[in-house]
């Protein structure tokens, strides 16, 4: 009787844990859905941006701080051509961010401007795919302001205390950061870092004063 008992809890602990799962993708797949289509249909991308930067970037002491609300934090599509991959980008890391997205790294540079653009994602969802990544691939970063094309330079491995893969650049690149090993079972104790330059549009040259 105990037995069949334990088999019964089992059972049910099981149905509860993939029913959060099943919950969790679907989550996923529809946000990501719904959100590519309305960004492919944005008439005037340039337009939306402004609005969108004014959120991303607040003054202090504003309301819009404490909260981003989820549409207006959309920033754009990051894709891998060679891989047929692709995920929205929203602006922060918190849970629910990453949960339905890969989120832009706060106090880095916006794509479009001069800096580091640091994103970061799950590694058991939408930044599975960059395990199969490769030197030279090239990275799209479609924005509400302009397309940016970047181009693989270096893949590592780094401790999850290095802060320094995020520091500020002189030149216009892309760091995408997410947990490793990709296989882990738990809290992965490494760190997978992907840097990309920007090839497209061609960097600014950096002004002199005569």
């Amino acid at each position: 009787m105990r037995l069949r008992m334990a088999r019964y809890f089992l059972l049910a602990v099981a149905i509860v844990c993939l029913g959060f799962y099943g919950y969790a993708y679907l989550e996923r797949i529809l946000y990501q859905t719904y959100e590519s289509r309305q960004f492919d249909r944005t008439p005037d991308r340039r337009a939306a941006a402004a609005d969108v930067s004014r959120i991303v970037r607040p003054p202090r002491k504003s309301a819009s701080s404490s909260r981003l609300p989820p549409r207006t934090a959309l920033l754009g599509r990051l894709s891998v051509p060679r891989l047929h991959w692709s995920a929205m980008v929203r602006e922060g890391v918190d849970g629910n961010t990453l949960q339905l997205a890969v989120g832009h790294i706060p106090a880095t540079a916006l794509p479009g401007h001069p800096g580091n653009v640091g994103v970061a994602g799950h590694r058991d969802t939408f930044f599975r795919g960059l395990k199969d990544l490769k030197a030279k691939d090239e990275i799209e970063f479609s924005t509400l302001s302009g397309d940016f094309q970047y181009v693989v330079e270096s893949l590592s491995i780094v401790e999850p205390d290095n802060v320094g893969v995020l520091a500020a650049s002189s030149e216009n690149v892309l760091t995408l950061v997410t947990c490793y090993p990709f296989s882990y079972i738990g809290a992965a104790p490494k760190r997978f870092v992907v840097r990309a330059r920007q090839v497209s549009p061609p960097m600014a040259p950096p002004s002199t004063v005569e």
